[in-house]
């Protein structure tokens, strides 16, 4: 990535009083380059921006605190990763509110086949923990990478396990990279790069953590998987928004039940209760209604009915490529118009051609 192209592309994120779903308007009229390099005037016809909210922006502060930024990257390893780039992370593309630009320590594994979010309270019991050892032991031989927060309970535990079961976890932190939070998880995310994890956030590196972050990083661990687990939760907290944004992403959400007189489990019953998550009591049930649980002969040729449509054989070719895909994807894939696209996904479901991970992704069968 050219120095003064990554510039431009940090810079974005630096825009003042400007969130992800109005820099990705901006971005729909004119690259990074073109909108700091432009005239106001020029800006203002391409983008329907007032003047008085381009000056606002203040796009010459944005450029100084990115080149800083680029600066301080390069000292401690760290990468930036902007929107359109090809190692962002697709899944989280997909999200209307997606940050502009991410940064990241350690492995590159934000595009990796199969990710799996893994959440719960802070306050959690001996019981949480005991589902986490047999989840990310069940999951060891799986391929896949769990995410988490890095906080206190479950998200600790969750990297925790992950790294003595030898599957790779990132971590999503609510603050700058340098600025580890709570600072007693400093050696666990230490941990974390020397087990072949990752450190991800989209804050700038000395960012400090304040309380409106956490929240918001949330969308950012559910944005980024396949599908989010929640362990332990009370009826209110941070993995069940977590879990909210899972359901409005369209990925899949687990949670595991408890007694009725825990509190710590009062929140996943809820969600359970509500058919807002999948109830599962072993890995098992996870990888089966994921279609993790078996390899499929996705390198194998396919005969192909006579009797398939040239969108069905395009679609059919699609998905050969990858274990599964949402609805959407296929959608950006295929160039085939909702509305037409679940008609054709019901006739190869029909004709036994292609099947649905608990609902939601469609795979070769």
């Amino acid at each position: 990535m050219g120095g003064e192209d990554l510039v431009y592309k940090v810079a974005m994120s630096f825009l003042k009083g400007l969130g992800p779903i109005r820099i990705n308007n901006i971005l729909s009229e004119l690259n990074p380059e073109q909108f700091f390099s432009l005239s106001i005037s020029d800006v203002k016809q391409c983008t329907r921006i007032s003047s008085n909210q381009l000056a606002a922006m203040e796009r010459n502060r944005a450029l100084d605190f990115a080149l800083k930024e680029i600066e301080a990257c390069k000292s401690y390893g760290i990468s930036p990763i902007f929107i359109f780039d090809p190692t962002y992370p697709r899944r989280l593309r997909q999200c209307i509110d997606a940050p502009i630009v991410l940064y990241c320590r350690g492995e590159d594994l934000l595009n990796s086949r199969r990710m799996l979010a893994i959440v719960g309270s802070r306050m959690h019991s001996s019981y949480g923990t005991e589902l986490i050892k047999e989840l990310t032991l069940g999951l060891s031989e799986s391929g896949v990478v769990t995410v988490s927060g890095l906080a206190l309970g479950i998200d600790s535990v969750a990297h925790e396990y992950s790294i003595k079961n030898n599957i790779p976890t990132v971590a999503i932190l609510g603050s700058g990279l340098n600025q580890v939070f709570p600072k007693r998880n400093t050696k666990l995310a230490q941990e974390i790069l020397e087990h072949g994890g990752s450190l991800l956030s989209e804050y700038s590196l000395f960012s400090k953590p304040v309380r409106e972050n956490f929240p918001v990083r949330n969308r950012i661990v559910a944005g980024l998987c396949d599908a989010t687990i929640v362990v332990e939760s009370r009826e209110k907290g941070g993995a069940l928004i977590t879990a909210d944004l899972a359901n409005d992403y369209n990925r899949d959400v687990f949670a595991y039940p408890g007694s009725v007189h825990q509190q710590y489990s009062a929140g996943c019953n809820a969600l359970i209760r509500n058919q807002k998550a999948h109830l599962v009591t072993h890995s098992v049930d996870i990888l089966s209604m994921l279609g993790w649980d078996k390899a499929r002969p996705r390198q194998q040729e396919l005969s192909l009915p006579v009797n398939l449509t040239p969108e069905e054989k395009l679609l059919i070719s699609i998905l050969k490529q990858h274990e599964s895909l949402y609805m959407d994807e296929l959608v950006i894939q295929s160039c085939i118009p909702t509305s037409q696209l679940h008609g054709l996904l019901l006739g190869l479901e029909l004709k036994g051609q292609i099947g649905r991970t608990s609902g939601t992704k469609y795979r070769i069968n």
